[in-house]
């Protein structure tokens, strides 16, 4: 039976994922048939509070080997990659779970809970991740699917319910999820960055963690959520591996999450058109000088297939804005990245220099052919001439001039990027240059 809860986040600190672990414990009775899911959906939500994740699970009895994958409340958990034809009773569980979700509601979250023995169609995935969903055509599927559900407040909850059910995932990471105790939540957090950066160099499978560039942990949240914090990686033994090695201030619990995180799901490739509140890969020129405005913020035009397009690197993106305000018009790009509508502007997740352009710089006046001497300039903007023959040039002695930026890929610091956005390494990739205060190293 699988059960989808989402919309349980709260701006004051609660957590989905927190959640998910207070229901796996509720059916110690039952088997949990493979990880928990943590799926995220499109992250230009405007209504998201978060990070826009919806979580899965799936109970039955389980049948063949266990994998080890999470403690909580000091009872290991288990989950099986296959199980019997057995399937609990789909209103007993929905009225264990109730109580869990009104326990943790806040004023602001509108959560939903969908209890169905089939999953609904793989296409509600894709539309989960890459549009904003109407809310009639999750209703009707739910109906096809004969799902049973428990809201609060709008229900807007079950469209990620619906969504996050309908993964099946083609690329998939692991996230190994540690929370506080109760009484240390909105606290500040205790823990050792070297131990982090200790997995981040030690364990190459990690993704996400650690920020070489300015030496800072990015895998703890600022948030007053119950999260201590959450490593993430390709290989789920790795994870465990991690875990052992990271020293923190007491945990309550922990679990291994299968998520679609850093796959990129979200980005729509080869668009017929452009819609605001959806991401997109986009092929093109840069088209005009790069400018600034208040904020720190660095833009920049180019041409596509669909038009102009206005791109944008942001404050909290940090040294990436180096890269991006080193490109100069005629440079070859492909931008990741979310389109807002106001302004409409893509908002960088990534960019990829495919070819730059020569970047000339004048060294002197041209020099006489005839006579060897250099010829003098006749006023700005204007010819060039000899003074002894009187031969004319319009050109200067020019030499190209080094670019700071070459073609490969670049992306945001590590506390900068997406849940969803890919990042390099698992790309395997490394970015050609770094920037430091506005120069190539």
């Amino acid at each position: 039976m699988f059960v989808a809860v989402d919309d349980t986040d709260s701006m004051k600190g609660n957590c989905t994922t927190f959640l998910a672990t207070e229901i796996i414990r509720e059916f110690g009775d039952l088997d949990l048939i493979g990880n928990p899911r943590l799926v995220r959906l499109n992250p230009a939500t405007p209504w998201k509070t978060r990070g826009n994740g919806a979580l899965v699970m799936r109970f039955g009895k389980g049948s063949g080997p266990r994998r080890f994958i999470g403690n909580i409340g000091g009872r290991d958990i288990f989950c099986f990659d296959c199980c019997t034809s057995f399937e609990p009773d789909p209103e007993m569980m929905r009225d264990r779970i109730i109580p869990h979700i009104q326990a943790h509601h806040e004023d602001d979250a509108d959560p939903g809970l969908l209890i169905s023995r089939v999953k609904p169609s793989q296409s509600f995935y894709w539309r989960g991740v890459r549009t904003i969903m109407d809310r009639d055509d999750i209703d009707r599927e739910i109906e096809r699917i004969g799902g049973i559900t428990y809201t609060i407040g709008n229900g807007r909850g079950l469209i990620g319910c619906t969504c996050g059910m309908a993964w099946r995932p083609r690329d998939s990471t692991f996230e190994l999820l540690s929370y506080r105790p109760e009484s240390r939540w909105g606290t500040e957090r205790i823990f050792d960055p070297s131990t982090i950066e200790a997995v981040e160099h030690s364990i190459p499978t990690t993704f996400n963690s650690w920020e070489d560039r300015t030496s800072k942990v990015a895998m703890v949240p600022s948030t007053p959520c119950p999260v201590m914090y959450g490593l993430r990686g390709d290989v789920e033994s790795d994870l465990i591996r991690g875990f052992e090695m990271i020293k923190t201030e007491l945990l309550d619990r922990w679990a291994i999450f299968l998520t679609n995180q850093g796959t990129d799901d979200h980005i729509i490739h080869n668009p017929r058109e452009l819609v605001p509140n959806q991401s997109y890969m986009l092929h093109g020129k840069v088209s005009s000088k790069t400018r600034h405005i208040e904020g720190g913020h660095v833009f920049f035009d180019m041409d596509t297939g669909l038009g102009e397009v206005t791109c944008g690197a942001y404050e909290p993106s940090k040294e990436f804005r180096y890269m991006v305000d080193w490109l100069c018009k005629g440079d070859e790009v492909e931008v990741i990245g979310e389109l807002r509508d106001d302004p409409r502007t893509l908002n960088i997740e990534k960019i990829h220099v495919i070819s730059v352009v020569e970047e000339y710089r004048k060294v002197s006046n041209p020099i006489c052919p005839i006579c060897s001497r250099t010829m003098k300039s006749t006023g700005s903007g204007k010819k060039f001439k000899c003074k002894k023959c009187g031969t004319k040039s319009y050109t200067p002695v020019m030499l190209p001039v080094r670019r700071q930026v070459v073609p490969g890929w670049y992306e945001p610091p590590t506390a900068a990027r997406r849940h969803l956005s890919k990042p390099l390494k698992r790309m395997g990739l490394t970015q050609p240059v770094e920037f430091v205060n506005g120069r190539s190293q």
